[in-house]
């Protein structure tokens, strides 16, 4: 069984529990009020692991699924068995540390989800193969224009300060994706520029 479909059992394992057992959710959700008062800095992980709701949770797990496969061959040639695991993770603790800088003393702001992990899987898969088609509600998008449009949107939402999505964790793990890919791997700026000056459809 592949890595990728191990942290997607363990996810909805995690968030099926939560769900079940609310003090068990309180827990392991990102809480910068009890990681600056209470030292749980385990939170910066455990929070990637619990779910919202059934929608959260599938959208990004189907994400997940799709595009990890992927990068996960890319992460163990690169750096061996545990690559893909070890970029996950860090995935997840690095795009919750802005969200901990900006509310760290926030009693009112909690986050859950591992859409920070996801969305850096999938942008590091955007440096790969930026003309790939990306199928966005059965729409196709190519991917280059997807990730121009998700983190345009991402910014100006963020900004705008409403809705209960987590938009500064969605541009910190697309920005990990892209540079922990790129330190890993400086070729693939080479990589990236070529397939994106020179895509399939033009050949």
């Amino acid at each position: 069984m592949n890595h990728t479909t191990v942290i997607i059992i363990i996810t909805v394992a995690v968030s099926l529990m939560a769900w079940q057992n609310k003090t068990f959710l309180g827990r392991l959700i990102f809480d910068p009020i009890s990681i600056t008062r209470h030292k749980q800095y385990d939170r910066f992980l455990t929070s990637g692991f619990v779910h919202g709701d059934g929608m959260h949770l599938l959208f990004n797990m189907i994400t997940l699924y799709f595009f990890g496969r992927t990068m996960e061959r890319f992460y163990i040639h690169e750096l061996g068995a545990l690559g893909f695991v070890g970029f996950y993770t860090l995935a997840i603790i690095a795009s919750s540390i802005p969200d901990y800088i900006r509310h760290k003393n926030n009693p009112r702001f909690a986050s859950l989800g591992a859409s920070g992990g996801v969305s850096a899987v999938l942008f590091a898969f955007i440096l790969l193969a930026p003309w790939q088609t990306i199928y966005l509600f059965f729409i196709p998008i190519p991917a280059i224009i997807f990730a121009i449009g998700y983190i345009s949107y991402s910014i100006w939402a963020d900004r705008r300060g409403t809705g209960r999505i987590n938009h500064l964790a969605h541009l910190s793990g697309a920005a990990f994706g892209v540079i922990a890919t790129i330190i890993i791997k400086p070729a693939i700026v080479i990589h990236f520029v070529n397939a994106l000056l020179n895509p399939a459809f033009l050949r």
